[in-house]
C-alpha cells in the first residue's frame, strides 16, 4: 500500500478530532443484518489512520450500525482515534425530544458503545421544530451520550436556528453533513457553506462522487435503488474530460481522486462509501496534495456547464 498522510482536525469547535477523508457506510447493511464480509475494508481503512466513520440508524434498517459495532468489538488496541458518527431520524411518529435521546440509546447498544462521538439530525423534517430536536440533542450531551452533536442537510437559516438553540444550552454545533459534489453544488450556491464558515461549523459532504456519476471505473457506479438515485444527478457532461486532464497532469490521479480533492478544497470533509479496499485506495490518493487555483476556477466553471 502507497503511504498517504492522514491528517486530523477538529471537528468545528468541538473536541472531535476527525480525518479529512471518512468513509460512508450507507452500503455496510442489508435487512438490519450486518455485512461481516466488509472487516478487510473496516480493517485497511483504521490502519491507514482514517479516523471517521459514518453512519444512520436508517441505513441497512440498523445494519450499518450493526456491522460497525461488530468491528469495533473485536478491533484490537481499541479504536485509536477513530471517531463514529450516526444519526437520528425525525420520523413523523417521533414527537418527544426524549424520543432522540431513546434512538441514540438504541444506536449506542447496536454500536457496542458507552457514548458516541457525533450525533446529528439526519434531516430538518417536520411538524417538530428545529429547536425541540436541537434541544435533544443538547439534553444527550449533559447526559454523556455523546461527544459532540450536528445537523443534516439543513440549509443556512436552519443552522443558524439550530447553532442559536445549542449556543443557548452551553453546546457547539459542531457540523453540517450536506451533499457537496461537483455534480450538486446546492449547498454551496444557497449559502449553506458560506453560513457554516461564517459560524464555525464544519461541512461533511456525502456523496462526494455523485453517486459514482464522477468516476469513470466501471465498478464504482452505483446499482439498485442507488442507480436510481443516480440516475436524477444526470452525466457529468464536460467534467469527465477535465477531471481526466487534470488526474494526468498530478502524476495519473483518477478522476474520482480529482473529485474528492475538489471537495477537500471547498472546505469540506469527504465521506464517500467503499465496500472493497480497492475503493478505499482510491479514495486515499486524493490525500496529500492539491488543485491549484487556476484547477479550481477551471472545474468550477466545467460543472456549472450544461450537461
Amino acid at each position: 500500500m502507497t503511504s498517504v498522510p492522514v491528517d486530523l482536525a477538529r471537528l468545528g469547535k468541538s473536541t472531535v478530532r476527525v480525518s479529512q477523508l471518512g468513509i460512508g457506510t450507507n452500503a455496510w447493511g442489508r435487512g438490519g443484518k450486518p455485512r461481516p464480509e466488509l472487516r478487510p475494508v473496516f480493517q485497511a481503512a483504521v490502519s491507514r489512520g482514517i479516523a471517521l466513520i459514518d453512519t444512520a440508524e436508517v441505513y441497512g434498517g440498523g445494519g450499518s450500525e450493526r456491522t460497525i459495532g461488530r468491528f469495533l468489538a473485536d478491533l484490537e488496541g481499541g479504536r485509536q482515534g477513530l471517531a463514529v458518527l450516526s444519526k437520528f431520524f425525525p420520523m413523523p411518529w417521533r414527537l418527544r425530544k426524549g424520543d432522540l435521546v431513546n434512538a441514540l440509546r438504541r444506536s449506542l447498544e447496536r454500536l457496542h458503545l458507552p457514548c458516541l462521538d457525533v450525533y446529528l439530525i439526519h434531516f430538518p423534517l417536520g411538524p417538530i421544530a428545529i429547536e425541540t430536536w436541537v434541544d435533544g440533542l443538547a439534553d444527550a450531551a449533559d447526559a454523556g451520550l455523546v461527544r459532540a452533536v450536528g445537523v443534516s442537510n439543513y440549509n443556512a437559516a436552519q443552522v443558524r436556528r439550530a447553532h442559536a438553540a445549542l449556543a443557548s444550552r452551553g453546546v457547539v454545533l459542531a457540523c453540517n453533513e450536506v451533499e457537496l459534489s461537483l455534480a450538486r453544488r446546492e449547498s454551496e450556491r444557497n449559502g449553506t457553506l458560506a453560513a457554516c464558515r461564517e459560524l464555525g461549523v464544519s461541512v461533511i459532504a456525502y456523496r462526494p462522487l455523485a453517486l459514482g456519476r464522477l468516476t469513470a471505473a466501471p465498478g464504482r457506479q452505483a446499482h439498485g435503488w442507488r442507480r436510481l438515485m443516480a440516475a436524477g444527478i444526470g452525466s457529468a457532461g464536460p467534467l469527465s474530460g477535465v477531471l481526466a486532464a487534470m488526474g494526468q497532469a498530478h502524476g495519473g490521479k483518477t478522476s474520482a481522486q480529482v473529485a474528492l480533492n475538489w471537495v477537500f478544497s471547498k472546505g469540506a470533509i469527504a465521506i464517500p462509501g467503499a465496500t472493497s479496499v480497492a475503493h478505499l485506495e482510491e479514495n486515499l490518493g486524493a490525500l496529500g496534495w492539491r488543485l491549484t487555483e487556476d484547477e479550481m476556477a477551471a472545474l468550477d466553471r466545467a460543472s456549472s456547464a450544461p450537461h
